[in-house]
């Protein structure tokens, strides 16, 4: 027997007790038994954690709100290689600043699987508090954790990956590296206005 069970079996015997001494009419000490019990059941019902009135649904069925990770910044970076130029539009997400923070660079491209040109980055980005794993789709520039390396995908990638952080999307020049064959050196920096 738990605590709230003890509770409620003493109260009803206090109860019928002073119903007793007092000559109370039996139907009012009954009724009077019957409140307090179920007075002290919902009391003792009112268990639950914090946890678990936070997993509740919305009430007002409003969408949640679009992550930061997937929202463009107002920054823009290029990569200029061989007289040619690709526009990119940065995310708002601790990688891609955490990228931005390490222009310019000169990083030499590799081709992948037919799909992506990489680079190892000398200096890892941080990934805190950044939700990877999304699909990359052609134009993607994205960040691969395990590798340290940036990615340029002129082709999307069917697989999932859990540690693929999207940085930014191409705005122009897709066809520039879709177009160049084998390894290219390139310079990364931010786009001024």
């Amino acid at each position: 027997m738990n605590n709230t069970e003890g509770y409620i079996t003493k109260a009803i015997h206090l109860m019928i007790q002073s119903g007793k001494e007092l000559n109370m009419k039996k139907p009012l000490c009954l009724s009077s038994i019957l409140v307090t019990s179920l007075a002290l059941a919902a009391c003792s019902n009112n268990n639950s954690s914090s946890t678990d009135r936070d997993n509740t649904t919305n009430p007002l069925n409003q969408a949640p709100e679009q992550p930061k990770e997937d929202r463009i910044s107002a920054t823009r970076i290029k990569l200029t290689f061989n007289d040619k130029e690709v526009l990119i539009n940065m995310y708002d997400n601790p990688a891609s600043k955490d990228f931005l923070a390490q222009l310019p660079l000169t990083v030499t491209f590799e081709d992948y699987i037919g799909k992506e040109k990489v680079s190892i980055l000398q200096k890892r980005l941080s990934i805190d508090d950044v939700q990877a794993g999304d699909l990359s789709k052609k134009g993607d520039f994205a960040y691969y954790a395990p590798w340290g390396n940036v990615a340029i995908f002129y082709k999307g990638l069917e697989d999932a990956t859990n540690d693929l952080i999207i940085l930014g999307q191409i705005e122009s020049g897709k066809e520039n590296v879709e177009n160049v064959d084998g390894d290219f050196t390139g310079r990364i920096e931010k786009v001024t206005k």
